[in-house]
C-alpha cells in the first residue's frame, strides 16, 4: 500500500519525498524548459553553489512539492493541476519540518506578488509561464499586503527561495539528484522532531 499522509512519519518522510522525485519529477513543469524535477534541483543546487543555509537549500528544493498533492493523498477530484499548490505543499511539510522550510513552500507564490511591487526590477527576471501565473496570481501586492508580508519572521529565506525558483528554469544544466540532498533534508525533519 501506497503511503499516504495518516501513515508518513518523521522516520520516512525524507525517502517518501525521494520517491516522488525519483517517480514523477519528469513531468512537466507549467510550460517551462524543464521538469518538475530539474526546477526543483536546480535551485537547491544554485543555494548550495553559492554557500547558502541549509533552512534555504531545503526550502528551494521543496518549494513546489505541492503540485504532487495526489502522492500523500490530499488530493480532491476538484482540484486543478496547480490550485494553491504552494498551501497544499506546505500542509504537508508542516507535520515534519520547521517553520522557516513550510513557510518557504507556503509563501513562495506570495513572495513574487512582493518582489514584482517592492522591486519592480525582479519583473523583468520572470520567465513567460511565471508572467502569465502572476496575474492569475493576483499580479503584484499592494501596500497593506507589502506590510503584512513583511512581518513574517521568515521572509529573508522567503525571498530567497522565491529567487531561487525564478533561477531554476536553466535547460540543460547539470545537478545531483534528490538524494544528495537528502541528509540536509532529514537534518531539518530532525529539527522539527529532534530524537531523545
Amino acid at each position: 500500500m501506497k503511503p499516504n499522509i495518516e501513515t508518513l512519519t518523521a522516520e520516512n518522510i525524507v525517502d517518501f519525498i525521494g520517491g516522488i522525485f525519483d517517480r514523477r519529477g519528469g513531468e512537466e513543469y507549467l510550460g517551462e524548459d524543464v521538469t518538475m524535477a530539474e526546477h526543483m534541483l536546480q535551485g537547491a543546487t544554485i543555494a548550495e553553489q553559492n554557500g547558502q543555509s541549509e533552512e534555504i537549500i531545503v526550502g528551494a528544493l521543496l518549494h513546489d512539492i505541492g503540485h504532487f498533492t495526489s502522492e500523500f493523498g490530499t488530493y480532491h477530484p476538484d482540484d486543478t493541476e496547480d490550485r494553491h499548490h504552494e498551501d497544499a505543499g506546505a500542509e504537508v511539510l508542516e507535520q515534519f519540518f520547521p517553520s522557516v522550510i513550510t513557510d518557504c513552500v507556503r509563501f513562495h507564490v506570495a513572495a513574487k506578488r512582493y518582489l514584482c511591487a517592492t522591486k519592480p526590477s525582479y519583473f523583468d527576471r520572470l520567465s513567460a509561464a511565471s508572467v502569465h501565473t502572476l496575474e492569475l496570481q493576483g499580479g503584484p501586492m499592494n501596500d497593506d499586503e507589502v506590510a503584512d508580508f513583511e512581518k513574517n519572521p521568515n521572509l529573508k529565506e522567503i525571498i530567497a527561495v522565491r529567487y531561487l525558483d525564478e533561477a531554476g528554469k536553466r535547460a540543460g544544466m547539470e545537478t545531483p539528484d534528490y538524494w544528495h540532498f537528502a541528509p540536509m533534508v532529514q537534518r531539518m525533519v530532525d529539527l522539527h522532531h529532534p530524537k531523545t
